[in-house]
């Protein structure tokens, strides 16, 4: 994960890009993953082996955040249910999640069907000439900042990742709720 823009504007960004670095690496057709967000510095001073074994021995940039990635989400599970189940230690800074998905642009919205059911609907999507694959990345922290990273499967090159803070605001407002008390 070292060739993730160091000009980024913040450390939760460059998480970001991080991570979807990291997935791009791993191609597409992956299953949804789960990164706690450390703070690196911390991680550092209180686990100096891990930071060890992840790499972490410039001390330079005390100001970053480390994903770790989490077990894997369940198969079959739906996701907002496994996101209910989460609550992070206090060590946890923020988490991230990284899913691909279907998504149709907002012109195909007028011509969907009245009535489908779940199922039918992922169906119609799967189906839709207009469809696009896309890789979303989304992150936040226990203070409520977010990131999101979208990658599309036919623009996959790292200068074509569009980042923002509400591109993907259901997920960001789910994962927020995993630090909820």
């Amino acid at each position: 994960m070292s060739n993730t823009p160091s000009m980024a504007a913040s450390p939760l960004t460059r998480a970001v890009l991080e991570i979807d670095e990291y997935a791009s690496g791993l191609g597409w057709d992956q299953p949804a993953r789960l990164f706690a967000l450390v703070d690196t510095a911390r991680l550092r001073a209180e686990q100096p082996s891990l930071a060890d074994r992840l790499g972490l021995r410039d001390e330079s940039d005390s100001s970053g955040l480390t994903p770790i990635e989490q077990d894997e989400i369940p198969a079959g599970k739906p996701l907002d249910e496994f996101l209910g189940t989460i609550a992070w230690p206090d060590a946890v800074a923020g988490c991230a999640l990284t899913v691909e998905r279907l998504m149709l642009p907002p012109s195909a919205e007028a011509s969907v069907p009245d009535g489908l059911d779940e199922a039918r609907l992922a169906k119609w999507v799967a189906e839709h000439p207009d469809r696009q694959e896309v890789r979303m990345t989304v992150a936040v922290l226990r203070d409520g900042a977010r990131e999101s990273a979208l990658r599309l499967r036919e623009k996959d090159t790292a200068s074509e990742v569009l980042t923002g803070s509400d591109l993907v605001p259901g997920l960001a407002e789910a994962l927020t709720a995993t630090f909820a008390d």
